[in-house]
């Protein structure tokens, strides 16, 4: 009983994203804006660019050029994952609806977009806590301090490389990074 009773704990905590000392992004499951879980394992294998976004941001115009970087390498292997918070000056008040709404009408997305979380603070998201513990990513943690940071993960779930808000989706940085990753 005591066997069942604690894999069914581990079972939770890895579904609801709670996975005690991660060590990969592919550890955590996290709802779509649609509503469905969806194991980051599911991206196994691709690079992935896990970027915390929001509707009402002097960075949203990012959103046209995440995309574009998103169907220039899609094919190769690069996801793009969107993850909708409210931690700065409110910018992100929309509902899950609202946002993949305002999405794909004013920007066309048609990458992964996950449902509102916290990146900061007591109710920050666990993949957020990994991305931004220091012990676990050393070079790369250290805490949001805005919309439209960008996260880059090799296909073993391993994080690489981190760019501020001001870096460009689709700067010279970005994507040599991207097609160092891709290789």
């Amino acid at each position: 009983m005591k066997t069942l009773l604690v894999e069914l704990c581990v079972a939770l905590c890895v579904t609801a994203g709670i996975a005690l000392g991660a060590s990969s992004v592919h550890e955590f499951t996290m709802k779509s804006l649609d509503g469905k879980q969806v194991p980051l394992a599911s991206f196994q294998g691709k690079v992935m660019l896990v970027v915390n976004v929001a509707s009402q941001c002097g960075y949203t115009y990012q959103y046209e050029g995440l995309q574009a970087l998103y169907a220039k390498y899609k094919d190769r292997g690069l996801v793009l994952t969107g993850f909708p918070a409210n931690n700065f000056g409110e910018q992100e008040p929309g509902s899950d609806a609202e946002i993949g709404a305002f999405c794909k009408s004013k920007f066309g997305v048609t990458f992964p977009m996950f449902s509102k979380i916290s990146v900061k603070g007591a109710d920050k998201a666990p993949l957020y806590q990994f991305l931004t513990d220091t012990k676990a990513n050393p070079k790369t943690g250290g805490e949001i301090q805005w919309n439209f940071t960008k996260f880059l993960v090799d296909r073993n779930g391993k994080v690489l490389q981190r760019f501020e808000p001001e870096v460009e989706p689709q700067s010279k940085e970005i994507e040599a990074a991207v097609e160092a990753a891709l290789k």
